[in-house]
């Protein structure tokens, strides 16, 4: 066989290989890491996910919880693993909000890639009723009238609720004492004592307290007002152009193969169609969203743009 002839039958033949490749992705488990403790949001949504994705795939998506320092750990751990389709990370977007705080060495803006977006859900801004403001527009009239005096709680120096509530504080030009603590579910056991009686937090944690009275909602943050919270205002109703989503997604190390990234973002797109996922992500408050890597990869530059000047502005420091 001629020189040329061997190199035609070499290229056929890698072309006719790779199509299968990408068809038996995956061969073996899929490690996935959530960059926080179990039973918080992110971790609920990533077993739901994991056991859809390992239905549909035919593989194991074994949950592997790696909280601490805002997520940096778990991201940390994903940015340094092998970029082979066998490590994933499901995420909220307290990623683009770590990424702006903390400006770790690994940069995980460049080295984490997007896969594929879950959906979308809001925070609430929401007040102890011992707390007088019956509305958004009270609380920064309030807030006006005793600088630094009002108290907000926070899952964490440089978390998406901390950011979240310094840019509704710069926007409406206020300033309010941070109190930090290490998780949402710390947070609401002072929330719901009055001790600290501010939150800007997602929408799980706090509804069940909005219809036994123990909590008041102001506004929600999305551009619009939420589906399952049509009597509370967006905040842009008080405060034009704030908007803050909280969304939640699939992610992987850069240099991952094409093909798996490809393989995964149409399982995630296919388990967003499954009436049962649609119920489950509806229950937790959330909207389902999909979509190509690219699109959710806007979004996460958008956000990193908007909390890096935030962190800036408010001169946020993570010590």
């Amino acid at each position: 066989m001629s020189k040329a002839l061997k190199l035609l039958a070499a290229t056929l033949l890698l072309v006719a290989i790779q199509p299968l490749q990408a068809q038996q992705y995956p061969v073996k488990p899929v490690r996935v890491i959530v960059p926080f403790a179990p039973g918080g949001g992110s971790d609920l949504t990533a077993r739901q996910f994991s056991a859809k994705l390992a239905a549909l795939l035919g593989q194991q998506f074994v949950v592997d919880n790696r909280g601490g320092a805002g997520g940096i750990i778990g991201m940390e751990a994903v940015a340094k693993a092998p970029p082979d389709g066998y490590t994933i990370m499901m995420m909220s977007g307290s990623f683009s909000a770590s990424s702006a705080t903390h400006k770790p060495a690994f940069d995980p803006i460049n080295s984490i890639i997007p896969v594929a977006e879950f959906g979308i859900t809001p925070f609430v801004v929401t007040v102890h009723p011992s707390l007088p403001p019956k509305n958004l527009k009270a609380l920064i009239a309030l807030a006006r009238a005793r600088p630094g005096d009002l108290t907000y709680a926070s899952s964490g120096v440089g978390g998406l609720t901390h950011l979240a509530t310094e840019l509704l504080s710069l926007m409406a030009n206020i300033r309010m004492v941070h109190v930090p603590y290490k998780s949402t579910g710390a947070a609401m056991t002072d929330l719901l004592s009055g001790q600290a009686p501010i939150i800007v937090g997602s929408l799980l944690p706090v509804v069940p307290h909005f219809k036994s009275g123990r909590l008041r909602p102001l506004a929600v943050t999305t551009a619009q007002r939420w589906h399952s919270l049509p009597e509370v205002p967006a905040v842009a109703e008080t405060l034009p152009g704030y908007e803050v989503e909280l969304w939640f997604g699939a992610m992987a190390p850069r240099g991952t193969p094409q093909a798996a990234i490809d393989r995964l973002n149409a399982g995630i797109n296919q388990a967003l169609q499954d009436p049962e996922m649609k119920r489950n992500l509806e229950g937790q408050g959330m909207i389902q969203t999909g979509g190509t890597p690219q699109k959710f990869g806007e979004r996460i530059q958008r956000d990193y743009q908007r909390w890096s000047k935030v962190v800036s502005e408010a001169k946020i420091s993570v010590k």
